[in-house]
Order: structure tokens, then C-alpha cells, then sequence
């Protein structure tokens, strides 16, 4: 069986669902594959929340319309959750908690049989809170039950024609804050002030790691030079954000770095 037809297999066991959908390439494979199976009886959302980009969720809303998806909008309040502001090392368990919480309560309400989520198998293998929610919280992961992979995911996206089938993964906003710094909605609108100078700029998959007053900057490796030649610009967007200093991390981007943090300090 080819791995679209085993998606739609996993699919098709539900007579309705509700998909979590975030507009990344995981979560819009698993919307199309469920309108494709279930038509009407498949429903996208997308949490809007202040560790949302409005970009991200302006792209989200625009690849949803393209593919007629019925798509909704809701709203999250982890930000009134003093578990998940903390910024503990599992603050994407209080926010996925959240989210399945709004969504369990949805598909109850409309009479979904289930909420899906864009798990996939490699993510397995990643230090993902976030999905121990989902598992309490009984969401089915279609992608990793019919064992897709990330290169499994954006084949069958390409091979579909979506656009989104090369597109960069994106964390929320409250990943560039380091653990144990408070998230606050001021620190998050800098944040997206700031990235939205760096995709100005050209840069793709640029971030902006929050330290207080200080910018960290990491733009993939490839793009270095090119971040050395826009270093003026860099430091007067950043600044104009709310920043007063501005670095530029010579190892460019890479996911999941504020991880090192806890790497390091368990390591001690």
C-alpha cells in the first residue's frame, strides 16, 4: 500500500474529525488527507493565540481557503495559565493541554468523532512535551499510525501539489525565550517584530532567541554571509523591534537550541 493510501486508511476508520492545524506541512497533509476521506466531516482549526505569528496564521487561513478545507479559527488562553508563562523545560505540555482541552470540548459540542493531530513517526524520537498532552487527551496521530516520517510527509505533499510541501518548520514564538524566563505577551510581539525584519530581509528560517534586552540572531548556516553583509540593517530593525543589543550567533540556526541549555546543566 502506498503511504497516502495507508493515511487514508487510518482516516477512514472515523466517520468525523477535527484536525489540529497549525498551517506547517505535517498538520496541512493531514487536513487535505481528511477532507479528501471524510469531505464535510473534516474540520481544520487553528489556535490563535500571542505565541502565534499573525504571518503564520495569515498563511495558514490563505493555504486553507486554496484547498477549500473547512477551516475555523478559535482562540487559546495559555497565557493565562501561570504553569505555562513560568516557562518550565515541559511549557508545551500546559499549551497542547490547552489546545486538546478547546478542541475535546468542540468535538463534543458539533459531535466529532475525534480530534487528529499532525504527530509524525520521526517525531518519536524528539524531546516533544507537547505530545504527552495528546496522548492524555486520547488525539489521534494518523501521520505516525500509518508510519510516515518527515520525508514521507513532504513527498506526498509535493506529489499533491501543496504548496507548503517544502515549507520550513516554525515553533511558536514562546520557543525563542529560554527556559525559566518568563513569557510575556511584550516579549513575544518583539519577537515577531524582530523575525518579520529578518524575512524582510530574505532570510529564511531566521530566529530571533530572546535574552532580555539582547537579540540572538540564527540564520541558516548557508546565509551567514549574507547576515555579515546586512549587518547594519539587521541592527537597526532589531533595535527599531525594542532591542538594544543585537548578536548574531556564528553557528547559525538549528532547531531546538535553547535545548542546550538543559543538555548542558543536566550534564553538570
Amino acid at each position: 500500500m502506498e503511504p497516502l493510501e495507508r493515511l487514508e486508511a487510518v482516516i477512514r476508520q472515523y466517520p468525523s474529525a477535527l484536525v489540529a492545524y497549525s498551517g506547517g506541512v505535517d498538520s496541512a497533509l493531514l487536513a487535505v488527507a481528511a477532507r479528501r476521506v471524510l469531505g464535510d466531516k473534516a474540520l481544520a482549526i487553528t489556535a490563535a493565540s500571542p505565541s502565534l505569528p499573525p504571518r503564520e496564521l495569515e498563511a495558514a487561513s490563505a493555504f486553507a481557503r486554496a484547498q477549500g478545507l473547512n477551516h475555523r479559527v478559535i482562540r487559546t488562553d495559555e497565557m493565562a495559565n501561570e504553569q505555562y508563562t513560568a516557562n518550565p523545560a515541559n511549557r508545551c505540555y500546559f499549551c497542547k493541554d490547552e489546545l486538546f482541552t478547546k478542541l475535546d470540548a468542540l468535538a463534543r459540542d458539533e459531535d466529532f468523532a475525534v480530534v487528529m493531530d499532525g504527530f509524525n513517526q520521526d517525531d518519536k524520537g524528539d524531546y516533544r512535551p507537547g505530545h504527552q498532552a495528546a496522548r492524555e487527551h486520547a488525539t489521534a496521530s494518523p501521520l505516525a499510525e500509518a508510519g510516515l516520517g518527515k520525508a514521507d510527509v513532504r513527498a506526498i505533499a509535493k506529489a499533491l501539489g501543496l504548496a507548503v510541501w517544502d515549507k520550513p518548520a516554525a515553533a511558536c514564538l514562546s520557543s525563542r525565550i529560554p527556559y525559566g524566563t518568563p513569557v510575556t505577551t511584550e516579549a513575544l510581539a518583539r519577537i515577531d517584530a524582530a523575525e518579520v525584519v529578518l524575512a524582510g530581509l530574505g532570510f529564511t528560517s531566521a530566529r530571533v532567541r530572546h535574552h532580555g534586552d539582547l537579540a540572538r540572531v540564527e540564520v541558516p548556516p548557508a546565509e551567514l554571509e549574507w547576515a555579515f553583509k546586512q549587518r547594519e540593517a539587521i541592527v537597526a530593525g532589531l533595535k527599531d523591534a525594542g532591542y538594544l543589543w543585537v548578536t548574531l550567533d556564528l553557528e547559525g540556526y538549528r532547531m531546538g537550541s535553547l535545548n542546550a541549555a538543559l543538555q548542558h546543566h543536566g550534564s553538570r
